[in-house]
């Protein structure tokens, strides 16, 4: 299970005590070197003193990163995986070789401030690169999300910061008895970009009764709903605008004929008369913590 950061487990800029893996990927490769990562990482940023002199540092590897590209959104459900492309164009001096085995590069995705960040998500695994010239490539990675696994909570929907990072181990082992980390580079980077990290909406509607007499009442439900982090369940999105449109029958545009606003379980009720055959639906603009949503249309038959 992927670990949620806390601020008490946070040291430095970016630097996480828990690593950010899947259960299912326990073992293998870029689990491994996601731990290794990870502690290059906690050494890099580990405050100074004696403990940090003691154990060295990583040098600061020379390279840079720009051009990072990442979705405006990434709308997360209550269990289904979600990854996020995420490219940039990583920098780096003659001396980097970045197509060495152990290079390990990373687009990074974080909450809070980049000093004491309150969560961070990257992806499964490292960023595949691609030389442009001998001092520049592309890179391409992801941002994986498990909701299932209990990542996020509700307070972090909203605006994460983007940063990326780059490890070369020049070949010394972490785990090994002659590990030098002064041999290993390790760079990172924050204020790259942003991203919304929504709550998945969905939104229903029926209008009854089907058929209905012309110049009857008609009566239009419906429901919007967003998921909940906390309990991995689809809540109801209490007091939001909520447009109700209709399409007539042989039309294919949608006009607005009221906006109405969800009550506090975030059901929605409204009533108008019956005038001709067409199809009813309710869309709801979104917020920057939830997506928009829009119902499929429920056809009335007017006789």
């Amino acid at each position: 299970m992927r670990i949620r950061a806390t601020v008490a487990a946070v040291s430095g800029a970016l630097a996480l005590s828990a690593l950010a893996v899947p259960a299912a990927q326990a073992g293998d490769s870029a689990t491994a070197q996601r731990a290794d990562v990870a502690k290059i990482r906690q050494a890099a940023h580990a405050e100074s003193g004696r403990a940090a002199a003691e154990e060295g540092k990583p040098y600061a590897l020379n390279v840079t990163f720009s051009n990072f590209k990442i979705a405006k959104a990434i709308k997360v459900g209550t269990t289904n995986h979600v990854a996020a492309t995420v490219t940039y164009t990583l920098t780096h001096g003659a001396e980097v070789n970045i197509a060495a085995a152990d290079f390990i590069t990373d687009p990074i995705v974080y909450r809070g401030s980049a000093t004491a960040p309150d969560n961070m998500l990257y992806g499964n695994k490292p960023a595949k690169c691609t030389a442009t010239s001998a001092t520049t490539a592309n890179c391409k990675g992801t941002i994986d999300v498990y909701p299932g696994s209990h990542e996020l909570i509700n307070s972090d929907a909203g605006t994460w910061r983007a940063a990326a990072e780059a490890t070369a181990f020049n070949g010394q082992d972490p785990e090994g008895e002659t590990f030098d980390i002064t041999k290993v580079g390790y760079k990172s980077q924050s204020g790259l970009g942003t991203t919304l990290m929504q709550r998945f909406s969905k939104l229903t509607v029926n209008a009854s009764p089907e058929p209905v007499k012309k110049g009857k009442t008609l009566t239009v439900t419906g429901k919007l709903s967003r998921a909940n982090w906390d309990r991995g369940t689809y809540n109801g999105y209490v007091e939001q605008p909520v447009n109700l449109q209709f399409r007539k029958k042989n039309s294919s545009t949608y006009t607005t004929v009221k906006t109405i606003k969800t009550n506090s379980t975030g059901d929605l009720k409204t009533t108008l008369k019956a005038t001709e055959d067409g199809y009813f639906r309710y869309t709801f603009a979104g917020t920057t913590t939830t997506p928009a949503a829009t119902a499929t249309g429920d056809f009335v038959d007017v006789q």
